[in-house]
């Protein structure tokens, strides 16, 4: 190969290098990170890796043992949502991902416990998947305090999030029950 070849494709491969660096931005309040491992996990926003062309929200395991998870995460008030439906839905996409992933909510009240959950176990993403719709529906109980939503990472590899939504839906769409599935070192929130 001849020196100015090397130089060009030296400067092209430095060049794509810049560019994925700076394609992530600091993740944005009220998200964050938590789960069984989080100091495990980085967060962000992917410019790069986006359907929406706004940025795409991202959980990837950076370090440790790859046997835990976390969860990208948000928490709002049931205050306005209580006695209704509501649905949390986003387009999804994973790379390398070793245990599973998917889209999770939980409802809580004063009490210890949950008074709604559901982690999307029983509809898992597993490995590399291109972009997907995914949803979680719940019932908000009058009791309810807080509505905490997001996407969920077990094991390694990488999983992203965009063109979120959370709305009040009808009665006609289903509400999400979890199955129970024995997946080793399965998360639950």
């Amino acid at each position: 190969m001849k020196p100015m070849h090397v130089i060009a494709a030296a400067l092209a491969a430095t060049s794509l290098w810049v560019v994925a660096a700076e394609s992530t931005g600091k993740l944005p309040a009220p998200w964050f990170v938590t789960g069984g491992m989080p100091s495990s996990y980085q967060a962000g926003i992917d410019s790069v890796e986006t359907t929406s062309g706004k940025g795409s929200k991202f959980l990837r395991y950076a370090q440790g043992e790859g046997k835990s998870w976390a969860t990208l995460a948000q928490a709002v008030s049931a205050q306005r949502y209580l006695g209704q439906r509501v649905r949390f839905q986003a387009r999804v996409k994973s790379r390398d991902v070793s245990a599973w992933a998917g889209l999770w909510m939980r409802i809580d009240g004063r009490t210890p416990g949950s008074l709604a959950f559901y982690n999307s176990q029983d509809k898992p993403i597993n490995g590399t998947a291109d972009w997907q719709t995914r949803s979680v529906t719940l019932d908000v109980p009058e009791e309810a305090i807080s509505i905490n939503f997001g996407v969920i990472n077990a094991g390694t590899g990488q999983v992203w999030i965009d063109e979120l939504s959370f709305e009040v839906v009808g009665k006609d769409v289903p509400v999400d029950s979890p199955r129970i599935n024995k997946l080793p070192e399965s998360p639950t929130l």
